[in-house]
């Protein structure tokens, strides 16, 4: 099917009205689509946002440097030019064609104060960073626009616009819907086995199920004065657990976050069971054994609660842990607080 392409046409717009012209005809000789300033005549920030959409919906981009920078933006740049970063920010295939001889380009044409004329050379060289050409007349101009972009989309094939009734009918249709409607349903299938637990954890230890976390406690006998320490065990179910753990992890959290976590949600249980052997127990502090954390973490990533935190890595190389799709809706089953129901009363009788 034949393609039609979208070309912006950057420049200053007064100096060059002759020169625009000439491209635009190139352009629509080669059953291009022109884009550019003729459409916004006057510069400033609403139509900058319009003007960058243009840019991003377009297949290539022209810039055309004569003698003049242009009207500047708040920022101290042209649009000219903040319209060719825009473009070449976007990756889009550009070409800049530059004035051969500037010296030669007649005066009410060129910049008139020293300022502009620098801010034009910077343009000019930024601008061979990418593909240029150079021109002398308008008419030079035109051919050396339509050679240009003929083998720019040789070389840089774009996506294109292509006619409604050129689409594809027939078989090729149905092909489409069918691969469509198989997407779909491959996406359906993934967003729901993200919610639910992995295939193989039935057999593994979850939910109501207790799991032996040590402590290494350490307090003050009141009896004595004398600090003492004590390796301490609690029973503690996995949903408490995961219970504890999963708020921090909302976001992301460090294993020894994690174990800060444990301790402060095990104290009070810590404190009696300490003080059953020491009544008179008191400052009491704790940290988790080292293999309880390593345990918690390995079930819990094994369970699809959690998974390791790629976005950013730390320089020096602590793991961060983040909750999975199917960890966040376990989290919102546990800590959700849920509807008291109320037994309704019956007041009176026959």
């Amino acid at each position: 099917m034949d393609k039609r392409y979208q070309v912006f046409v950057s420049s200053t717009y007064e100096d060059l009205r002759e020169e625009r012209q000439e491209v635009m005809q190139a352009l629509l000789e080669l059953d291009c689509i022109p884009s550019g300033m003729e459409l916004f005549p006057a510069a400033n920030e609403d139509q900058w946002t319009l003007i960058k959409k243009v840019i991003d919906d377009c297949d290539y981009y022209l810039v055309i440097v004569g003698g003049r920078y242009g009207s500047v933006g708040a920022d101290g740049k042209s649009y000219t030019q903040m319209e060719y970063e825009h473009a070449v920010s976007k990756g889009k295939p550009v070409i800049a064609f530059l004035h051969a001889d500037p010296g030669a380009i007649a005066a009410g044409k060129t910049e008139k104060t020293e300022t502009g004329k620098q801010r034009l050379e910077i343009f000019r060289e930024l601008a061979k960073k990418k593909m240029v050409k150079q021109w002398r007349t308008p008419h030079e101009l035109g051919s050396v626009v339509s050679r240009s972009l003929i083998k720019l989309i040789k070389t840089n094939p774009a996506t294109g616009w292509v006619r409604s009734d050129e689409l594809a009918e027939g078989p090729a249709a149905k092909e489409l819907l069918r691969l469509r409607k198989e997407i779909e349903e491959l996406q359906r299938r993934l967003q729901q086995s993200t919610v639910q637990a992995p295939t193989g954890t039935e057999n593994l230890s979850s939910g109501d199920e207790e799991f032996s976390i040590g402590f290494d406690a350490e307090f003050v006998d009141g009896a004595d004065g004398e600090s003492y320490t004590q390796r301490v065990s609690l029973l503690l179910t996995w949903n408490r657990i995961f219970g504890v753990l999963a708020p921090l992890m909302i976001d992301r959290a460090s294993a020894a976050e994690l174990e800060e976590a444990l301790v402060a949600d095990c104290k009070e249980d810590l404190e009696a069971k300490i003080q059953d052997d020491t009544p008179k127990a008191r400052e009491v502090s704790a940290e988790v054994q080292t293999d309880s954390t390593n345990t918690i973490v390995i079930q819990l990533r094994a369970l699809g609660l959690i998974k390791k935190d790629d976005s950013r890595v730390r320089a020096d190389g602590v793991v961060h842990w983040t909750l999975t799709p199917y960890g966040d809706t376990l989290m919102t089953k546990i800590l959700a607080i849920h509807r008291e129901v109320k037994a309704s009363v019956q007041v009176g009788g026959s």
